[in-house]
């Protein structure tokens, strides 16, 4: 055994001065190990869990469209794990503490996408006083939520990574901030109640900062060519300064910004782009969400969108007040949870964790489920 250990140990002792080591992993409960390196650990948890599963039918850009060929949710997190490994093996930092991160970024996604986690955080506001953003909910799907709510206790460097991972603010550079554990708790807290904390967010680790550039990476070249199979744009539409200097394909656009991390970042102790490359990332995120994302939906969807996340909460909330344990709340989330996470969290947030969790159709059915059955009660 002690030789399988070290086979599966051996990227350590050949990592980059800056890479993170298995040996400095840290958890939030100790735990006996085994014989595999920790962040590898976290990979299986990661995978095996429930939310994980549920990547397969969250939107990703484009909801309620009919081609198969569109992104959804898993496939953007397959797409920055393979990104960020990519640069992990080139750079010389931890392939796995960058997959796990990779992995696990997303998983506190709401149905539909950012338009249904807006509506969500709304909700939030008004009936906790404290916001909801899917990366700080992903960390608390890590730590509270899976395995009946006693959490995957994956270490700190995963979860800081999944918290500081937000693809919306884009660098030039991304220098690692370290964070002792009281440190890292104190940030995820302060998320919920500062609205400015996400803008100052730095991941603790080299591995964490790769798995934010990567998100950007993954998303801004594949989306234009979502948007063009759904007819919604043209490439021809994509400014020429931009095109020449990243490419026009998202194949194209993933190899040059990749070369030119490597070549700026090789052997240093922060990731770093090219004012070239970075101005140009810039233009074209300003791009797609003038033409992409705004687009997205029409007032209308979301207005429908909001109505539907408003009625189920209140739906709920008055299953939770009637202890109406015949409902699907209790049927499918509550009755399995342990009784830290029934005793210690409160209704409200027991509903949102509920509906954060559900995929797009799942969402969906329970609306029509319960919307029919008001409508037919009166």
């Amino acid at each position: 055994m002690n030789e399988v250990i070290e086979n599966m140990n051996k990227q350590d002792a050949n990592l980059s001065p800056y890479a993170t080591h298995n040996k400095d992993a840290i958890r939030l409960v100790e735990e006996t190990p085994d014989m595999r390196p920790s962040f590898f650990r976290d990979i299986d948890r990661i995978i095996y869990c429930l939310s994980y599963t549920r990547y397969i039918d969250k939107t990703q850009v484009f909801s309620n469209n009919e081609n198969d060929n569109i992104s959804k949710r898993m496939t953007h997190v397959q797409m920055v794990s393979k990104i960020a490994r990519t640069l992990a093996r080139a750079l010389n930092l931890n392939e796995d503490l960058t997959e796990a991160i990779a992995l696990g970024h997303d998983l506190g996604h709401v149905p539909f996408g950012h338009p249904g986690e807006a509506i969500l955080n709304q909700i939030s506001l008004e009936k906790t006083n404290r916001m909801f953003h899917h990366n700080v909910h992903s960390v608390r799907v890590l730590k509270d939520l899976e395995e009946h709510g006693n959490g995957s206790n994956v270490t700190l460097q995963v979860l800081d990574g999944v918290l500081c991972h937000n693809g919306e603010f884009v660098s030039e550079e991304y220098y690692p901030n370290p964070k002792t554990k009281e440190e890292f708790l104190d940030i995820y807290e302060n998320c919920y109640l500062d609205p400015d904390i996400l803008k100052t967010l730095h991941p603790m680790t080299l591995e964490g900062c790769l798995v934010r550039i990567s998100d950007i990476i993954a998303y801004i070249g594949r989306d234009i060519e979502d948007a063009i199979r759904l007819g919604a744009l043209s490439i021809e539409e994509v400014p020429k300064n931009i095109i020449d200097v990243l490419g026009s394909t998202n194949r194209e656009i993933i190899n040059t910004v990749i070369l030119d991390i490597i070549k700026n970042s090789l052997n240093k102790p922060y990731i770093k782009m090219s004012s070239e490359v970075y101005q140009a990332i810039k233009e074209l995120k300003r791009f797609n969400h003038e033409h992409i994302y705004a687009k997205a939906n029409t007032e209308e969807t979301l207005s429908q969108y909001e109505t539907m996340f408003r009625f189920l909460f209140d739906t709920y909330l008055e299953d939770i007040k009637k202890n109406s344990k015949e409902e699907d709340i209790y049927l499918v989330f509550l009755e399995g949870m342990c009784d830290k996470y029934l005793k210690n969290t409160s209704d409200e947030q027991k509903v949102i964790d509920f509906i954060a969790g559900m995929t797009d159709d799942y969402f969906q059915s329970q609306y029509q489920k319960r919307s029919k059955r008001k409508r037919d009660y009166k």
